[in-house]
């Protein structure tokens, strides 16, 4: 006995899903670099020239007292920490 085979009504459903999926995907890394772009608060812009170990840690204890003061939520806070903590050299 023949197998049956896939309808065109599933093809087309798995289409649409692929298709949401891939406009899901788009909207989320659009999202990540707009953000990228507009800065998070706390941090000054790079002028090519990175900053030093002291100037980071210094933006890190910024971040952290806007968050002891309740200016900025946790997700924000912590969004921003990790960039900063990102950017410090290794030696």
């Amino acid at each position: 006995m023949a197998t049956q085979r896939t309808s065109f009504n599933k093809l087309q459903r798995d289409r649409d899903k692929q298709e949401k999926a891939a406009a899901k995907r788009d909207r989320r890394q659009s999202r990540a670099t707009a953000s990228d772009e507009d800065g998070a608060p706390g941090t000054t812009p790079t002028t090519g020239n990175e900053p030093s170990a002291q100037e980071l840690l210094d933006q890190v204890e910024k971040v952290h007292q806007q968050f002891d003061a309740g200016d900025i939520d946790f997700e924000t806070y912590e969004n921003t920490k990790t960039l900063l903590l990102s950017q410090l050299p290794v030696d």
